[in-house]
């Protein structure tokens, strides 16, 4: 399995220019640190707007889909810093899916990354899954690409935090098609002929996907970084 482990969690919201600067020191800084210290979180990277918009994307891999529901992640999600409680507000339009890894070929980290959200139409699941499971050893392989991961969302049983109290709540991607490359004309060309509605729906996917293109900002993996104090 290309991804390191057995779960995910994937997250887009959007960030304000006049918040970047900071927010980039203190998720590089304290906040990656700190979830990489927490037992079953093996690898963090960040992404932002290929085109430079707002939007970020972060992908941790998981050990395991119980690392989600762990006491040392809870503890973590009901006691944030003083300096992560500042910054929680300014993540607007927060859509975070905790998922276990469906299928994951080549590699996780790359100079871009594309990433679809979408639902299987009534009844499609068991067509749908083997339909994209099908396609990511090729997409993984194919010239300007790296790697080509499958998700799916799976709720923890567990009481909404402190964190997403904060944010004044979550919502979540029902699948994830994360692909990544090193050109991101490719990448785009893929998502856009291969990934359309039309040819989602024709795997058994139901119609409204969203796709977003990100170039690498951050990644970083357990034990690798030090925490810093806030400034």
């Amino acid at each position: 399995m290309a991804l390191l482990g057995g779960a995910a969690l994937a997250m887009w919201w959007n960030m304000a220019p006049q918040m970047r600067a900071e927010f980039e020191h203190w998720h590089t800084h304290e906040h990656f640190p700190e979830r990489l210290g927490i037992p079953g979180f093996r690898r963090a990277s960040r992404w932002v707007d290929a085109a430079g918009g707002e939007g970020i994307f972060v992908l941790y891999e998981l050990e395991a889909h119980g690392v989600l529901s762990s006491g040392a992640y809870l503890r973590s999600l009901n006691a944030p810093t003083p300096w992560s409680t500042r910054m929680m507000p300014h993540h607007r339009d927060m859509v975070r899916s905790q998922c276990r890894v469906l299928a994951s070929a080549g590699g996780a980290v790359a100079g871009y990354a594309a990433t679809v959200r979408l639902s299987p139409a009534s009844g499609a699941q068991d067509r749908l899954q083997p339909g994209l499971q099908h396609r990511l050893a090729e997409w993984a392989g194919r010239a300007g690409l790296v790697g080509a991961h499958l998700l799916r969302h799976e709720a923890p049983a567990i009481a909404v935090t402190t964190e997403q109290k904060i944010r004044g709540g979550d919502s979540h991607a029902d699948w994830v098609l994360v692909l990544t490359g090193y050109d991101a004309a490719v990448l785009e060309k893929v998502v856009r002929d291969e990934m359309s509605d039309a040819a989602l729906a024709a795997l058994g996917a139901r119609s409204g996907s969203t796709s977003g293109f990100f170039r690498l900002s951050h990644s970083c993996v357990e034990g690798e970084l030090a925490g810093a104090q806030a400034p």
